[in-house]
């Protein structure tokens, strides 16, 4: 299609001349030199400017419009007002070294090889500064094209797009090959910190590069991988900060406690625990007004596990034994390395929120509200000057629940220890020696120890105990539990009498509603409490009583539509439901008659001294194998609800855990080989283009670090069996 040439006044052409920015500092005498030996084209919508390979002789400035530049018939660029082209091909260095389509109507102002002679002839200066300016547009374009390219083209023999389109929130984009994700997204989505950017429904860091056509979404610590983003960069800034302060001291991030994280420290000599922990939370603010960006690296496997051994990270090292890919992704925020554990924030000045005190023997990392997976009490009044002991944040009933997770996963790690399993890496290397048989034996027997003591222990408070509760997260083995746990009451002598609180909801139609204005059959009031305190009060005196039955098909309650049952002197009052550990679920009077035990996975083992298998996750996988056996959901439907599901959790459950006499951890050290023979299919299933894609991505990266074990080596009685079938008892 043939280009259109207009005439245009000469003080109008060089005021038009003067708003491109090479050519911005030019006099107006010298702008209207050039505008005179100018041509002005006008360039409909899909025509060509110039062809790749042809010998033309012109440089163009774009007055208007843009155009698209191809090479080989691959998109490499675009162009718009005040870019110019062809400086190359204007004094005859080259051909054109691409060709240049209009993708709207433009206006162009053309100088040929003899309007450029005719300004070089009558001032050489003025032909001289032009070709300079024009030089250094191109010498940037050049350079950004150099360093994308190093960036991104890694051992690729096809060129990439320099140009790509990404379908941001805010709308589609056209944006250069190698932008950064953070530079796509807000800092903030109502209200809360963007953490991580979705590429594809794939987590990424906010410093990764966009190396193709996507769609890109955020993250926020509204969400929970969000939160764990944040809380995974406040850990490696604890690290980092602990490495500076005391050096020799060995300090590893342990057992999460919901509202903030365990942190072990070996090696600190005499120094005072309560010292340390503030020099190393002062270290971390420094940390973060100095801004540190995050360092991303791919090591090789040997010289990472030269690194590891250097220094002293032998779970690190022992995983790195069964490594799979040919190279291992590292991150810092300065001199302490770590294996990557998913998207951190790219760089410390966007970290906040956090305390760090003493407890114990070692320190508590406190998250702050945003990172936090369950509330936590209001930070110290006047945090950074106050006396150590007025810091420490944690309430009565947060200390309660950190003692008694601390209690339960002492006792793990210390029989893990005397097995030599340390961390993911350990347990493999295990695996692969031969022992699985071994690990499974001892897993399952420490468990069914623990289910003992917690039978005794409701024997040995027999006198008051007359009410059993038990109450757990979702997937957390609450079933079986009560199954072995009937057994060792009967070994004691005791008949366990179970009573359903399912039973117990109202009516469909008078069940509350959550603020979405769906039924919320989790809440507390969606039980008729009145008439459960009626039956356990009436049962605890010795009447018989008609339980109630609840119609799930017809939403219907039924008060006295249930078993017939009165307790005998051997008998004990068994309830099993979500609000087990809630004191309002049974009348005041009863407080002191109840023994509540709280069952959920708690242990988990470290991949390095950052990172380590979260028991959420642990539960998820649980779920989503449960799910497909028993009730037929797909690993998507599974993973959609599993935020609303932990939300309840948080509500109903985990606020409540410190009014439990006992805490039973039903992980076992070897699930996760086990379920991945499952999992691994069902998580593939999920659609890549499908939002639920991010957290089954994750998960089947989590999978990947273990080595497979055979269902056929799982007891018949094991909680595992809950969720992967042929369990020996009925449900």
């Amino acid at each position: 299609m043939p280009l259109l040439a207009v005439s245009s006044p000469p003080a109008e052409l060089s005021t038009r001349l003067g708003r491109i920015p090479a050519l911005a500092s030019l006099s107006g005498e010298d702008l209207a030199r050039i505008a005179a030996r100018c041509a002005i084209i006008e360039v409909p919508t899909g025509a060509t400017i110039a062809h790749e390979g042809a010998p033309d002789r012109s440089a163009f400035l774009i007055l208007a419009g843009t155009a698209r530049l191809e090479r080989q018939g691959e998109e490499i660029g675009t162009l718009g007002e005040g870019d110019h082209l062809g400086e190359l091909s204007l004094l005859a260095l080259r051909d054109r070294s691409s060709t240049v389509v209009a993708q709207s109507p433009m206006t162009l102002a053309r100088l040929d090889r003899e309007g450029y002679d005719a300004i070089a002839s009558a001032t050489p200066v003025l032909a001289l500064s032009l070709w300079e300016r024009l030089l250094a547009g191109t010498t940037a374009r050049l350079v950004e094209e150099v360093e994308s390219s190093a960036l991104l083209l890694r051992g690729r023999s096809l060129p990439r797009r320099s140009v790509l389109r990404v379908r941001t929130p805010d709308g589609p984009r056209e944006v250069r090959l190698g932008t950064t994700v953070g530079e796509l997204l807000p800092r903030e989505v109502a209200g809360r910190d963007v953490v991580a950017g979705l590429v594809d429904h794939k987590a990424v860091s906010l410093s990764a590069h966009v190396t193709s056509d996507s769609d890109l979404g955020v993250l926020t610590t509204s969400d929970l991988d969000g939160q764990r983003y944040y809380r995974n960069s406040q850990a490696l800034l604890l690290l980092e900060a602990a490495s500076r302060v005391a050096p020799e001291a060995r300090v590893r991030m342990s057992h999460s406690i919901g509202m903030g994280q365990r942190v072990t420290v070996e090696g600190l000599g005499d120094g005072d625990l309560e010292e340390f922990a503030a020099n190393v939370e002062a270290a971390m603010h420094s940390l973060v007004t100095n801004d540190r960006p995050l360092l991303e690296e791919w090591w090789t496997v040997d010289e990472t596990r030269a690194h590891f051994a250097a220094a002293g990270w032998d779970a690190a090292v022992a995983l790195l034994e069964v490594w799979r890919e040919p190279a291992v992704p590292l991150v810092s925020y300065g001199n302490l390395y770590a294996l990557n554990p998913g998207p951190l924030l790219p760089s410390t000045g966007r970290i906040d929120g956090f305390q760090v005190v003493a407890d114990g023997a070692g320190l508590l990392l406190m998250y702050g509200q945003d990172a936090a997976p369950r509330s936590i009490p209001p930070p110290a009044a006047t945090p950074g000057v106050a006396r150590p002991a007025d810091r420490n944040p944690l309430t009565r009933e947060a200390l309660a629940t950190s003692h008694l997770t601390a209690v339960m996963t002492a006792e793990h790690d210390r029989w893990l220890r005397a097995l030599g399993i340390t961390s993911v890496g350990a347990f493999n290397a295990a695996c692969i020696a031969g022992q699985v048989t071994q690990l499974i034996h001892v897993s399952e027997g420490f468990q069914e120890k623990s289910i003992g003591h917690i039978a005794d222990a409701i024997l040995e408070n027999r006198a008051r105990a007359r009410v059993v509760c038990i109450a757990g997260p979702s997937s957390a083995g609450k079933t079986t539990f009560i199954k072995r746990l009937e057994v060792q009451l009967q070994i004691n002598g005791i008949n366990p009498v179970p009573v359903s609180l399912d039973d117990y909801y109202v009516d469909r139609d008078q069940t509350p509603r959550d603020a979405a204005g769906e039924y919320d059959f989790e809440a507390l009031d969606a039980l008729q409490l009145p008439l459960l305190h009626d039956h356990v009060a009436r049962l605890l005196a010795g009447e018989e009583v008609v339980t109630a039955h609840y119609d799930f098909l017809s939403g219907t309650s039924h008060p006295a539509g249930g078993r017939r049952i009165q307790l005998r002197p051997t008998d004990l009052l068994m309830l099993e439901g979500i609000h087990g550990l809630n004191p309002r679920m049974l009348a005041p009077e009863m407080t002191g008659a109840v023994f509540r035990v709280f069952v959920c996975p708690l242990a988990a083992l470290p991949f390095d001294r950052l990172a380590r298998v979260h028991a959420s996750d642990v539960r998820l996988i649980r779920r989503i194998v449960r799910d497909r056996h028993t009730r037929g959901h797909d690993a998507t439907e599974s993973i959609l609800r599993w935020p609303s599901v932990r939300a309840g959790e948080r509500r109903n459950i985990f606020a409540y855990q410190h009014h439990a006499d006992a805490v039973f951890d039903s992980s076992l050290i070897y699930e996760l080989a086990v379920l991945k023979v499952y999992a691994e299919g069902y998580l593939l299933e999920v659609p890549r283009s499908h939002r639920a894609q991010a957290t089954a991505f994750r998960l089947l990266q989590l999978l990947d670090r273990f080595v497979t074990i055979l269902p056929e080596h799982v007891p018949r009685l094991s909680i595992l069996r809950e969720f992967i079938g042929k369990s020996g008892f009925k449900y």
